[in-house]
C-alpha cells in the first residue's frame, strides 16, 4: 500500500463531508431505486462523482467499486481497488438526522489496506491502515474486551433474531440498533458496543471500510458462516457480517449452528 493511500482517503472523505453538509436539512431531489434498493439523492450522485473523479486521478492504476456507480468487470483486473459508498445511511441524511457516513476502502489482493468512515455532521472520523491500528479522532481504538455472552451488547435488527435464524438458539443479548452499517462496524471498533450481526447479504461498499477498522482494533469479523471477508469479488456481496469481541463472536457463531 502506498504510503500516503490513507491520507488520500481522509482529504477525499472530508470533501464528500463537505458535499453532504452543504445539503443537509435542506432541499434535494430523491428517487427510489429498482428492485427495492432504497433511495437515492442527488448528493449521493454528486458526492461519488467527486469521488470518482478525485480519487481515480490520483491512482489512476486502481479499480472502481461504488454503491452510486454502474459497476463495470474490469476492476477484476485491477490488484488495488476503490470500494466506495458516497452516502451509507442515506434513509438518515433524508430524515435529516446526523447518523449517515462516507465509506472509503481501498482493497489489495482481496484484503483492505486502507479505510476511512467518516460521520461529517457527528464529527467522527474512523480511520485504519494495515497494520498501523484504527483511531477514532486521532485516539486509538479496541475492542470492548467482553467475554460473556448473556447481555452482550449486540446491534442488530429485531428481526434478526427471530428463533428461524439461529438454529443453535437465539441468544440472551441485549439488542440494540444504529442505522449505517459502516458506522455499525466502527462502534464495534470503538468498544462502545460489544458485537454487530447482519444475516442478510451485505454489499462490499458497505462493509470494506468497516472490516479493516474492526480488524485493527482487535475485533472478530466474518461472513455469517465464519469465513473472513474477501473484497472485490464478482459479485460485490459478502454472506452477511459479524463483527464482534473474539469470545462473543464465537459465541454467537455457536448459537448459528446447529445444536446436535
Amino acid at each position: 500500500m502506498p504510503a500516503d493511500d490513507l491520507d488520500l482517503l481522509l482529504d477525499a472523505a472530508r470533501a464528500a463531508g463537505d458535499i453532504a453538509a452543504g445539503y443537509f436539512k435542506g432541499s434535494f431531489t430523491v428517487e427510489d431505486k429498482a428492485g427495492g434498493q432504497g433511495p437515492v439523492t442527488e448528493v449521493d450522485l454528486e458526492i461519488d462523482r467527486m469521488l470518482r473523479a478525485e480519487l481515480l486521478a490520483a491512482r489512476p492504476d486502481y479499480g472502481w467499486l461504488s454503491e452510486e456507480s454502474e459497476d463495470n468487470a474490469a476492476r477484476l483486473e485491477h490488484d488495488r481497488v476503490f470500494i466506495v459508498d458516497p452516502i451509507d445511511g442515506t434513509r438518515s441524511f433524508v430524515a435529516g438526522k446526523r447518523t449517515f457516513a462516507h465509506s472509503l476502502a481501498i482493497a489489495q489482493g482481496g484484503r483492505v489496506t486502507a479505510a476511512v468512515v467518516h460521520l461529517p455532521m457527528r464529527g467522527f472520523t474512523y480511520q485504519a491502515s494495515l497494520g498501523h491500528g484504527a483511531f477514532l479522532n486521532g485516539r486509538k481504538l479496541t475492542e470492548s474486551g467482553c467475554t460473556e455472552m448473556v447481555n452482550a451488547r449486540v446491534i442488530g435488527t429485531r428481526q434478526l433474531f427471530q428463533p428461524e435464524h439461529w438454529p443453535g438458539g437465539v441468544p440472551e443479548i441485549d439488542r440494540h440498533f444504529r442505522p449505517s452499517l459502516a458506522y455499525r462496524l466502527c462502534l464495534i471498533a470503538e468498544g462502545r458496543f460489544d458485537a454487530m450481526v447482519t444475516l442478510r447479504d451485505a454489499w462490499e461498499w458497505d462493509i470494506a471500510a468497516g472490516d479493516l477498522i474492526c480488524r485493527e482494533a482487535g475485533v472478530t469479523i466474518s461472513d455469517r458462516l465464519g469465513n473472513d471477508l474477501v473484497f472485490n469479488n464478482r459479485n460485490p456481496t459478502r454472506p452477511g457480517v459479524l463483527a464482534a469481541s473474539p469470545l462473543v463472536h464465537a459465541g454467537l457463531m455457536s448459537h448459528l449452528t446447529p445444536r446436535d
